[in-house]
């Protein structure tokens, strides 16, 4: 059940988790759980991202929390994406499209959105339309590298995490619980 206390939703803002450093899905996860634990209705969509990271998993088990994935677990390349990658972004935008219509959640986590519109798999001013026009009782996360100057525009809050030390440059891989 929401919070009463006003008659719009505190959610109604347009965030984004950009820059270089390691943590904008990690940040992006926090807002939502933050808002689930006051009652509001989390979706997020993972675009480019196949694998099931550890937020995936932990949403399974949170009620009004979903997350859907709209990648596959490879890399997508820049200059020439495959065309099953743009295909799972469309699809993917579509049902970002489709849950806002229907109005079920409160807060739309867009998790890679960035990459996603920096690589040409989505276009940037359907996603500036859908910025504009959304319900005025719905938060939307944007992460990933890359945010286009007219997203960070619009967008209410805008953080921008800077990497200064990375383990990957002492040659540690990826790891379990903390990159995915």
């Amino acid at each position: 059940m929401k919070n009463s206390n006003s008659n719009m939703s505190p959610l109604n803002l347009t965030m984004v988790y950009t820059g270089n450093g390691k943590g904008k899905t990690t940040a992006a996860v926090g807002q939502g759980i933050r808002a689930w634990g006051h009652g509001y209705r989390v979706y997020m969509i993972h675009f480019m991202k196949g694998r099931d990271y550890g937020e995936f998993l932990a949403a399974q088990n949170l009620p009004g929390f979903t997350v859907e994935k709209a990648g596959r677990d490879s890399f997508v390349k820049r200059e020439d994406p495959d065309p099953v990658d743009v295909e799972m972004a469309q699809k993917g935008w579509e049902r970002v499209c489709q849950v806002a219509r229907e109005q079920e959640y409160d807060l739309l986590i867009l998790d890679e959105l960035n990459v996603a519109l920096s690589f040409g798999l989505l276009q940037v001013e359907a996603v500036i339309d859908f910025l504009v026009n959304k319900n005025t009782n719905l938060g939307v996360i944007i992460t990933g590298r890359e945010a286009p100057e007219k997203i960070l525009q619009i967008a209410d809050l805008v953080s921008e995490i800077q990497e200064i030390k990375h383990h990957y440059q002492k040659g540690i891989m990826s790891h379990q619980g903390i990159e995915y």
